[in-house]
């Protein structure tokens, strides 16, 4: 149930939704017509503005961190890729830095096994997310007995619990690493704590770290902030529905 009201709410969070139900709106309301195209026309500006998400995602994200720490395991989240059947190759997406600072930390010693936890109920298990990235780590000199495969999570909460079961029956006292984007900390960290395990975090693709106050970056409409805010929204809503469903 919690699977399919997220992504229902994914659908209605889209600020592309929303500019597209306003000037419905403004098409079939005559009498508000002027309103509502000025509402658009505010919140184009404010959907395509690259400097004004970037500021709000600085207020969210968790800050890039400096591990003072080995870990025996790092657990990279999904969502990181797709399977190209065709072409036979992975297509990381915007997150792909969780697999690479993984691999990163891997090679200097920083975490000593790496955890893949994601599925995909599109594909079949063995197509899972988690056992994609497993091949990619092989063939970047990662040995196969040093990854731990968590293949059946569609969502962060079962990220969480699936991962924490594996670790409880195999790897028990062991040091842990949450590895996960820094806007998407907040959310699987908490889902961790609730499921009972205390967790430290690596944030990884950071907002940058500079500000831009060119006059092209804050008044010229960008594609790519719409996207931002998407992703902005998306957790944001996903923490609340998560607080809510683990407060009841």
């Amino acid at each position: 149930m919690l699977y399919n009201l997220s992504k229902i709410l994914s659908f209605l969070s889209k600020p592309i939704t929303w500019l597209l139900l306003i000037i419905i709106s403004s098409y079939l309301l005559k009498k508000y017509r002027k309103r509502l195209l000025k509402i658009s026309c505010i919140l184009f500006f404010v959907l395509t503005n690259g400097f004004i998400i970037d500021e709000l995602l600085r207020l969210w994200e968790v800050p890039h961190v400096n591990l003072e720490n080995n870990y025996d395991i790092g657990i990279v989240l999904g969502g990181i890729c797709d399977y190209n059947k065709y072409t036979n190759k992975i297509n990381f997406n915007k997150h792909a830095d969780r697999i690479l600072d993984a691999k990163s930390l891997y090679h200097q010693g920083r975490i000593k096994k790496i955890m893949l936890s994601g599925g995909n109920p599109i594909y079949s298990s063995h197509n899972a997310e988690a056992n994609i990235l497993r091949e990619y780590l092989i063939r970047n000199n990662i040995p196969k007995e040093h990854i731990i495969i968590e293949n059946k999570s569609r969502n962060t909460k079962e990220n969480a619990r699936n991962s924490i079961a594996i670790i409880k029956k195999e790897y028990r006292n062991k040091k842990v690493l949450l590895i996960t984007s820094a806007d998407h900390v907040r959310r699987s960290k908490m889902c961790f704590e609730k499921n009972g395990m205390p967790i430290a975090i690596y944030p990884t693709d950071c907002i940058t770290s500079y500000r831009n106050y060119s006059i092209e970056y804050m008044l010229i409409p960008r594609v790519e902030a719409i996207e931002k805010w998407e992703g902005l929204i998306h957790e944001m809503i996903g923490y609340l529905i998560y607080r809510l469903y683990f407060y009841f």
